[in-house]
């Protein structure tokens, strides 16, 4: 992660400097003296690139003088329309533009404190990069930033807040890892060790055995993890920061460390990046890393279900009945309809241990959600209004954006089994649909929001806050939604 220092607004000597510049915006402090040092390279760059601090626009300017490598301006838009979604994505932009240089600064001395932070936050998420596996990637290929200064007149005030957003960071950090590793590495096993971790910042750790889920009744996860070689785990995770006095509130994450579709096998192409269909289950653990990273005033619970969908001789059959841990049995018709098993058994397990005041469910569902929303929002499903609205809230603020989808009765009948008490698809119309009414059926009367985010948890191309590669989707979302509506 980038080294992040808050320091008084004084002009580097070296290395790259980054302006942030507001519409209409004029020369001041940093880079009024900047200009004048330079003998106004910045401003004759500015008009030569018709740069006027749009937001998102840049202008870069190689070697301007003053000792600095480059100056890079970033947008800022309008100045009534600034928010701290802006300012990430700002310190997004400029990290995406600092790679050739070891460190930087960022003028922020014309914003407050914490909107300073901000800007290092998103520098700090856009900075990420998974490369655990590259051996011989040349010099220049590297990105090189280490380091970054952030100019701000209350530099004090900078380091308080900065704190909490580098643990947040952290679970991002740690949610992007998970969600990028290779199958071969990360089965069930090595994932819930990878939870245990956590402990390390006071997070109760239990990992549940395959001959406990057996002797428990999670007939619904069992039944997808029969045919891989790699047994299958649960791990709950508590972090008990209100004392453990209160009813926690949930999060459910589906972990399929890799989804082969089963006997139903997937088409050959595109098939590797079923290694991220954990990625719900890797959304739980970095948030969870990250209430407990900056101490978080609630009581919260995450339980993840881990499996590998395989086929074999011992696979799970298209027709098969199996029954899940609530006593209600489903009739099996697509062995790559497997997520909602698992988490049909790992809500109920969920509920009946910890009596949650609130559950959040996360997974990769359905290509459905894709085809209905794209690649841009998530789909929310919820039993509760109240519920559904803050999600809703905490993702327009942070950019992971949701759109609600229905839920009503009349699809049903699409589930319906001929000698089951359900069958585990409804066909292809509605398809995210049904698998959330699905889910719906293991849910008792709490309030609940199902996010099916197979459109957004990896992306295809770079973004102001990510790379190309795991978003780590959610993470942000639901940090926002504890600390407005469930801490104390």
């Amino acid at each position: 992660m980038l080294d992040i220092e808050f320091t008084k607004p004084v002009p580097p000597s070296a290395g790259a400097l980054v302006l942030l510049v507001a519409e209409g915006a004029k020369p001041a402090g940093v880079w009024q003296t900047v200009d004048e040092t330079t003998g106004g390279a910045i401003s004759r760059a500015f008009e030569a690139a018709e740069f006027k601090g749009g937001k998102g626009k840049t202008c870069t300017i190689l070697a301007p003088g003053a000792g600095l490598s480059r100056v890079v301006a970033v947008g800022l838009g309008k100045e009534g329309d600034i928010s701290t979604r802006s300012l990430e994505e700002a310190g997004g932009h400029a990290a995406a533009a600092l790679t050739r240089d070891a460190a930087a600064a960022i003028d922020a001395a014309a914003l407050t404190a914490v909107q300073a932070t901000s800007v290092a936050f998103g520098a700090v998420l856009r900075a990420y990069r998974f490369d655990r596996y590259r051996t011989k990637e040349k010099a220049e290929d590297k990105p090189k930033l280490t380091r970054l200064t952030v100019l701000t007149a209350e530099p004090d005030q900078a380091r308080a807040a900065w704190a909490e957003q580098r643990d947040v960071a952290n679970g991002v950090y740690l949610t992007r890892d998970l969600v990028s590793e290779p199958p071969n590495v990360l089965h069930p096993a090595e994932l819930a060790e990878r939870c245990r971790s956590l402990a390390g910042l006071g997070v109760d750790v239990q990992v549940l055995a395959p001959e406990q889920l057996q002797k428990l009744g999670f007939g619904a996860l069992l039944g997808v993890a029969q045919g891989s070689v790699n047994e299958p785990r649960v791990v709950v995770m508590r972090w008990d920061g209100a004392g453990g006095k209160e009813k926690p509130v949930a999060f459910v994450g589906k972990g399929v460390t890799f989804d082969s579709g089963g006997i139903s096998i997937k088409p050959a192409a595109g098939m590797e990046d079923m290694k991220w269909d954990m990625a719900g289950a890797g959304t739980v653990i970095g948030l969870m890393a990250a209430l407990a990273g900056r101490k978080a005033n609630v009581d919260a619970v995450g339980v993840v279900g881990l499996v590998e969908n395989m086929p074999s001789g011992a696979a799970q059959r298209p027709g098969d009945v199996v029954r899940s841990l609530s006593g209600q049995t489903i009739e099996v018709l697509n062995t790559d309809a497997e997520g909602r098993l698992v988490l049909a058994d790992i809500l109920t397990y969920c509920q009946q241990t910890f009596d949650p005041r609130a559950v959040i469910d996360l997974a990769t569902l359905t290509g459905a959600i894709i085809i209905a929303l794209g690649h841009d929002r998530a789909g929310l499903f919820s039993n509760n209004d109240e519920l559904a609205q803050r999600l809703e809230a905490a993702g327009q603020a942070t950019g992971e954006k949701l759109w609600r989808m229905p839920l009503d009765e009349s699809y049903d009948k699409q589930l319906k089994s001929d000698i089951a008490d359900m069958k585990n698809i409804g066909g292809r119309p509605a398809g995210s649909i049904t698998a959330a009414q699905f889910i719906q059926r293991f849910v008792d009367k709490r309030p609940w929001a199902h996010l099916d985010i197979a459109g957004v948890a990896w992306g295809t191309k770079d973004s102001p806050l990510a790379a190309k590669g795991a978003t780590s989707f959610g993470v942000r979302l639901l940090d926002r939604l504890v600390a407005e509506h469930y801490e104390s």
